[in-house]
């Protein structure tokens, strides 16, 4: 109904698009004048809200507090300082007992939480889920009942043109509304996430807006604002949301008490087709996403998908690049099948693919190395499917990866990083993590290492 007063409106000001002679007329009435967004915001603003995060850090103690002298003029104690770290966003309550969504990069590495409504009220709130593969995250208010949610819509019924409003707590003035157009869909290459597919809008989103909603005109959520391109910190017309079809996924995790999110796994290696491989495929453009490596045992394995087969499609959906595929995977729940449309030798075939989460075999078997060695302060876990899929990774399929470095570890100045394989030290085979942590308990004067960083082999030797 907006959209059609909106047309009326807008051909009655601005004179008809087919005239030969284009007629300024002046609004012939109030009704003409007082267009607005204020039905769509008073319906949707309350279940938007102010998201406070922080945590407390522990600093080292300074050696100047050991001082008599220091002692004797500023008094004792001066034990191991502490300060707090914080973020703000914003986020959009999905469920009336108190589910709410938001960015994952708000919330990353905080334990304290509090949730601000736009009525004022202030709840605190855990963290229930976290998906970084995604950025998003749930979090779930403590006390308090019937909160006002969003509808959520229907992110592939969205169009090129479409009116959008964003709602949220840019730099933290308080609640704020903007208004814009979808100005593309499905852009990918954005390297905001795993699952690069997002939403752009001119709508202006600033630092603070993360997490905050991306309605349509009939007010149902269409995305979660997640990010800007900008050279000034400030909006340049170029927001970007996550599509609501991903976040539903993660809405239905956390309602059945999942604290991460599994989804279908494809069990096979893809990359963008160029135009030089479409032009040796014999494609008429260079779109869709080729597969060069196949997983023995797994989905695409079984489906019968190939070396060299094109997918151009995923039930009927067409796909544009390799992350459209992880995308269009990505919404589906475990269970079932997909359609996957090949190109294969200039014909065209549909695989059923099993819509089956990636297996932990073996299992991640995580630890933390704490010896003296290159290694010290480093988390590792068994190379698998799920771990390849969780991090990330490509080609390597046994082995031991390096999951997270610590802070100021030996591991971290040394400059072992998270996704290194390690394959050897001092020319053992590592195959398990009790591998790793045996040999590192092994005292040594010098330490010879085997890693693999994307793709690449890494040799080097470090002194003890």
């Amino acid at each position: 109904m907006i959209r059609f007063v909106f047309a009326a409106i807008f051909a009655l000001v601005c004179g008809s698009a087919v005239a030969d002679t284009v007629q300024k007329v002046a609004p012939q009435n109030p009704a003409q004048v007082r267009l607005s967004f204020a039905p769509v915001v008073k319906k949707v603003a309350p279940a938007v809200v102010n998201v406070y995060a922080s945590r407390v850090e522990t600093m080292p103690r300074n050696p100047l507090f050991d001082d008599p002298i220091f002692q004797r003029f500023f008094g004792g104690g001066g034990g191991e300082g502490q300060r707090v770290q914080k973020a703000l966003g914003s986020g959009v309550v999905v469920d009336p007992s108190g589910l709410v969504v938001t960015n994952y990069h708000v919330v990353e590495n905080m334990t304290d939480v509090r949730i601000a409504l736009a009525d004022k009220r202030e709840f605190d709130a855990e963290i229930a889920l976290r998906d970084p593969r995604t950025d998003l995250a749930v979090l779930r208010i403590k006390g308090g009942e019937n909160f006002p949610t969003l509808e959520l819509g229907d992110s592939d019924a969205l169009e090129v043109g479409d009116f959008v409003i964003a709602i949220g707590d840019p730099f933290g003035v308080g609640q704020t509304v903007t208004q814009g157009i979808v100005s593309a869909l499905a852009r990918t290459q954005i390297g905001a996430s795993d699952y690069g597919f997002f939403i752009q809008t001119d709508a202006a989103i600033n630092p603070g807006n993360s997490g905050g909603a991306l309605v349509d005109l009939d007010g149902r959520l269409v995305g979660i604002n997640s990010m800007i391109y900008s050279r000034s910190g400030g909006s340049m017309g170029l927001g970007f949301a996550i599509p609501v079809n991903m976040v539903k996924s993660v809405i239905a995790a956390a309602r059945h008490g999942g604290t991460t999110v599994k989804r279908p796994w494809l069990g096979a290696t893809l990359q963008n087709v160029s135009k030089d491989i479409a032009d040796n495929l014999g494609l008429e453009r260079p779109i869709g996403a080729l597969v060069v490596d196949v997983v023995d045992i797994g989905p695409a394995a079984e489906a019968g998908l190939k070396r060299g087969d094109v997918i151009s499609a995923i039930d009927s959906q067409s796909v544009d690049d390799a992350e459209s595929v992880g995308f269009r995977l990505g919404v589906k729940p475990l269970g079932g099948e997909a359609k996957v449309t090949v190109l294969r030798n200039g014909r065209t075939l549909d695989l059923p693919l099993k819509l089956a989460s990636a297996p932990e075999v073996p299992p991640r078997d995580a630890l933390t190395i704490h010896a003296p060695s290159p290694f010290d302060g480093a988390q590792v876990m068994n190379l698998s499917p799920a771990v390849m899929e969780e991090l990330s990774l490509e080609g390597a399929r046994e082995g031991v990866v390096v999951a997270a470095v610590g802070d100021a570890s030996t591991a971290a100045q040394v400059g072992v990083q998270k996704g290194d394989i390690v394959v050897a030290v001092n020319g053992q085979k590592i195959a398990t993590t009790r591998d790793l942590e045996k040999a590192c308990s092994e005292r040594s004067r010098w330490w010879d290492l085997t890693i693999r960083r994307g793709g690449e082999t890494i040799r080097t030797r470090l002194g003890g």
